[in-house]
């Protein structure tokens, strides 16, 4: 799912639209979508651990 947002979201889509293609596939909300609530925490924390592992400057 994260591969799919970052894919859609350089695309310059919107959280709205991004969240209403993509479709959880595991747990308990199988086969529901995802909040824009949680397509935007999703990217925050990829975008957090990216930074974190790049080396400083």
């Amino acid at each position: 799912m994260l591969t799919m947002a970052l894919h859609l979201r350089e695309q310059e889509m919107s959280l709205r639209d991004i969240a209403k293609r993509l479709v959880i596939t595991t747990g308990a909300k199988n086969g529901q979508h995802p909040s824009p609530a949680t397509v935007i925490r999703t990217l925050r924390e990829h975008h957090k651990q990216t930074a974190a592992a790049e080396p400083a400057r």
